[in-house]
């Protein structure tokens, strides 16, 4: 299920990145007493009531500007609109209800969606200022909320209201829907072109002009092989090539299609070899652990090709993506559909990879004869010491090491281990994770 997306916009200065912050639970927007220090969109994650919600974080909209970095903020605002399924509209208590509120709130109603107004610097606890109620004039649906984003008060009314604001979670799609299956790439890499080879039918439009594919579109497809749903992307740019709104919403539809996903395909163009954005679009998939697989697409423009070919490939690949040597590399061409039907044989593969659960008594086993082969590392007379390990969740596999001391346990030694599982329980396509835990040795 797609995480919603909720957008906190308002003029400058009156607490959005503090309050985005208290929501996420870091400090990641930078916080100053002056406008316009958030200039662009940041985005962030956090949960209420179990379920999970994306927030962003926007510069603040002056509604007439002639100022060209303010004028490029309400650009970054009004892409976070289009893009979010609730917005968060905040004003300032202390500067009271002013002309650019009304003037905001009247652009955020022609939206057309939910929109919760809060009011922030109600920083007395139990106390509601006066003020706050002149707020009640922009007319909104849902009444105003105070709040402090200094202090967190209120962030809970205003994360109910959103909740409140959103469509119920229907997982029956979900779950009737197969293997979710996102296809991210840069622009003109051949997402399209793929799947409408899949398909056997021009389902989506396909242009060699960059950029064609807007939005996430879900194509269903049902086979030999089993059920799938194909998540089609927009092109992921790098942020300074990225010009127009539109494209702004395809970069966050395009991350959000990931997480909605079971496998993602990182298609790379062949002809231009892999590049620094393919690394940063496949880190995407990897730092979300999500099952992958390396498609090289337009294979067959590729002239006087041998084995050496390939292997040279693979080697320029897996060292630009050392950090996911897991994941399978296919070369295809959807225009020609060769090799392409070894789509399905992988996705199947790497997924039911992902989903692998190991019994706590094979990993003991495993973990006993990795601490027999390399010895855990020391520090100054102390040694680590392992206790047992055991899985606690697939999609990624997850594992929790419960040990003497998580400081001594290096990166290396981690790595060795994580090592040892794939070569006794595969686990290929799949990122794992490892949780380190102390646990005092008397208790073990």
């Amino acid at each position: 299920m797609s995480k919603p997306v909720i957008a906190i916009v308002g003029r400058p200065n009156v607490g959005k990145s503090t309050l985005f912050n208290k929501l996420i639970g870091e400090r990641r927007a930078i916080v100053e007493d002056t406008p316009g220090v958030t200039r662009d969109r940041i985005y962030g994650e956090t949960e209420w009531c179990g379920r999970p919600l994306i927030v962003i974080d926007t510069g603040g909209i002056e509604p007439k500007t002639d100022d060209i970095i303010l004028a490029q903020m309400r650009v970054q605002a009004e892409i976070a609109i289009e893009s979010a399924d609730v917005i968060v509209f905040m004003c300032d208590v202390r500067a009271g209800l002013v002309a650019d509120d009304r003037e905001i709130a009247v652009m955020l109603k022609k939206s057309g969606k939910p929109i919760i107004p809060v009011v922030n610097k109600c920083d007395k606890v139990g106390q509601t200022p006066y003020e706050f109620y002149e707020f009640y004039e922009l007319g909104f649906d849902t009444d105003p909320i105070p709040v402090s984003s200094i202090h967190g008060t209120g962030s809970g009314d205003l994360l109910d209201a959103v909740l409140a604001a959103l469509p119920e979670q229907s997982e029956s799609e979900d779950e009737e829907a197969g293997i979710k299956v996102a296809v991210i790439g840069k622009p003109n890499a051949g997402k399209s072109s793929i799947i409408n080879r899949i398909v056997g039918e021009k389902r989506l439009i396909v242009s060699n002009i960059p950029g064609t594919t807007r939005d996430a579109i879900d194509t269903k497809v049902t086979n030999t092989y089993g059920e799938y749903t194909f998540i089609d992307t927009a092109g992921i740019r790098r942020s300074a090539k990225i010009k127009d709104s539109v494209e702004h919403y395809s970069v966050l539809r395009a991350h959000t299609a990931v997480d909605r996903a079971d496998v993602c395909l990182i298609m790379i163009d062949a002809a231009e070899g892999i590049t620094e954005q393919d690394e940063k679009i496949a880190g995407i998939a990897h730092e979300a652990g999500r099952a992958s697989i390396i498609v090289v697409n337009k294979w067959d423009s590729i002239a006087d090709k041998d084995n050496s070919t390939v292997n040279d490939y693979n080697a320029k690949i897996r060292t630009a993506l050392a950090y996911m040597p897991y994941a399978p590399i296919l070369y295809v061409s959807a225009l020609t559909g060769q090799r392409i039907t070894n789509i399905f044989e992988q996705i199947n593969y790497v997924y039911n990879q992902s989903v692998t659960r190991i019994s706590t008594g094979m990993l003991n086993d495993v973990l006993h004869d990795a601490t027999i082969r390399v010895q855990p590392p020391s520090d100054k007379g102390k040694r680590l010491k392992i206790y047992y390990m055991t899985q606690i969740s697939v999609a990624p596999p997850t594992f929790v090491i419960f040990c003497n001391n998580a400081e001594l346990f290096h990166f290396s030694y981690q790595r060795y281990i994580e090592n040892c599982l794939r070569d006794t329980f595969g686990f290929k396509g799949t990122p794992i994770r490892l949780i380190i835990r102390e646990r005092d040795e008397d208790k073990k």
